[in-house]
This record gives structure tokens, sequence and C-alpha cells, in this order.
């Protein structure tokens, strides 16, 4: 990352970034390993979008009815959200949204560039011909953690901004009809220095499903990438992994074997605890 930073430096650097989950547990060092990457790459990614693998599994089991999620299950889900964000440089589109774009209304400060990941509709297969939401209805299953592709309750914390991409059969008519509910409704607590929140995208190409996959085709769907100060909650469980393994040097020795010092673990740690900090300041009232 630092290389290609350097390399390209006036290029507009995404980072798709799956954390660890609450529960499921791939690795035992886990914790190190995404403190370590999250304060090595935090200065050379413009914007990095968050996902966990519990949020997308828990999706595939209550939303699509897959009793035992498979990798292959996972990633289709994952390749929607990551096509809808990348849409525009594929397709021309009545209001497309580029990658500066996101960078430019999403990150308010330069180290503030952590969006949650939210997808809708996320229909099954086999409910295809009996469900057609709206614009109102995916819009408003944006703003619900369980189409968030990240563990955290969105309603914990404030919206600093969202960018809305759309994709199929919508009109600006129906979104601006969707988003005003939105505000009314209060169900998204913005912050208040920043009162218009919303970066909207449309493009007409619909979404493709895999065939024999277990995503419905659908006419519209819309991806939603939100700034919110809620995500500080993923990294407190995360933080709170690390320090318990820390305070015994557990397994340490592995890194410093291959070179590293136990001065970048403290230094890392302290990083994403400004990092908190820094989320938490933003979401504070004037």
């Amino acid at each position: 990352m630092e290389q290609l930073s350097t390399d390209y430096s006036m290029k507009t650097k995404l980072e798709f970034s799956v954390y660890p989950a609450p529960r499921i547990s791939t690795a035992i060092v886990e914790p190190y390993n995404t403190i370590l990457t999250t304060h090595a790459t935090i200065e050379h990614a413009d914007c990095t979008f968050l996902v966990d693998n519990e949020a997308i599994y828990d999706i595939c089991h209550r939303k699509l009815d897959v009793e035992h999620p498979s990798y292959a299950s996972i990633n289709r889900l994952l390749s929607q959200a990551v096509s809808s964000i990348t849409t525009s440089l594929r397709f021309e589109g009545a209001l497309n949204v580029d990658l500066i774009e996101f960078q430019t209304n999403l990150v308010p400060y330069p180290r503030i560039h952590f969006p949650v990941t939210s997808f809708a509709p996320i229909i099954s297969a086999d409910k295809a011909h009996h469900e057609e939401p709206s614009v109102s209805d995916i819009t408003a299953a944006c703003f619900e953690s369980s189409n968030q592709l990240v563990k955290c309750d969105s309603r914990l914390g404030k919206y600093v901004a969202c960018c809305l991409l759309y994709r199929g059969d919508v009109v600006p008519k129906d979104v601006n009809t969707a988003i005003a509910a939105m505000k009314t409704s209060n169900s998204a607590q913005f912050v208040d220095w920043c009162p218009t929140g919303f970066k909207v995208g449309i493009n007409g190409h619909p979404p493709r499903a895999v065939p024999g996959g277990d995503l419905a085709e659908v006419q519209r769907a819309v991806c939603m990438l939100s700034n919110s100060t809620a995500v500080v909650e993923a990294w407190a469980r995360l933080g709170h992994k690390f320090d318990l393994m820390y305070a015994k040097k557990a397994f340490l020795h592995w890194y410093i074997r291959e070179g590293m010092e136990e001065g970048e673990f403290v230094e890392a740690r302290e990083d994403l605890a400004v990092l908190e900090k820094d989320y938490e300041e933003v979401g504070r009232s004037f």
C-alpha cells in the first residue's frame, strides 16, 4: 500500500477490509493482524470500506435461507456490493458517482474514512416472484442493521454522510421521496454540522445475479456507504481482544521472530484508540 501510495499519489485508493467478526474466528491472532494492518494502511488508503464475515453469514442464513452458508454464498453477496460501488466505472449513468466523489463526499477529515457498507434488497431466489420492493423500501432497508455488511448498531451512532448508489429501474423523483421520508422518520440521526448528509448515484443497469446462486434477480437495488460513528463499536471489540492477548504477551514471539518489535504493537494499538476518539469527537454536537 505504501508503494502504491508513492507511485500513484494523485490517484484515489479505495480499500475493502474484511474485519474479524465478533464471534466467528478463522485465526487466533486476528486482533493482532487487524490492528497492525489498520495502523499500517490508514495513511495510505483514501477510503476503506468495512465488511465482516459474521454479518454476511447472518444475512445469508436469515434473509437467503441458506442453512450452512459457504464462502461462495458469502462472496456472491459481497460481490454485489463491490459491483455496485464500481458500476460507474463500467457503465454510463444518469447520475454517476466516480471514485473521487466517494472520497469527497464521505470523508470529512483524512482519518475519518471508514464507511460501513449496506446492501438492499437481499431476496432469496425462491422468493423472487413474490417480492419486488420499491425505491422507498430498499432505501429504508439500508438503514437497518440487518442489511449492514459489518456488525455494529447504527442506532447507537450518528451519520456523518451517506452515499446511496442505486442501480436499475430508479428515477430521481422516487429517490428524493425516499430520502425525504428517511429524514422525517428520524430513523437516521445525522451530526448537526452536516445537515445535507446524502450523496446519490443512479445507474440504469440493474444488478445481475449469478445463475444458480442464492440471490434473486431484481429490477432495482441500492448499495449504501455510510460514514457513521457507530463503527467505533467494531473497533472497541477488536481493541478488547487485542488487549487481552497482549497483556499476556501471547503469540507475540512469532511476530518478533519475523523481525517485528513489541513497540510496533503498542504504537498500532494507540493509533486505533486515537481513531476511536476521532470518531467520537466527530459525533459530538456544537
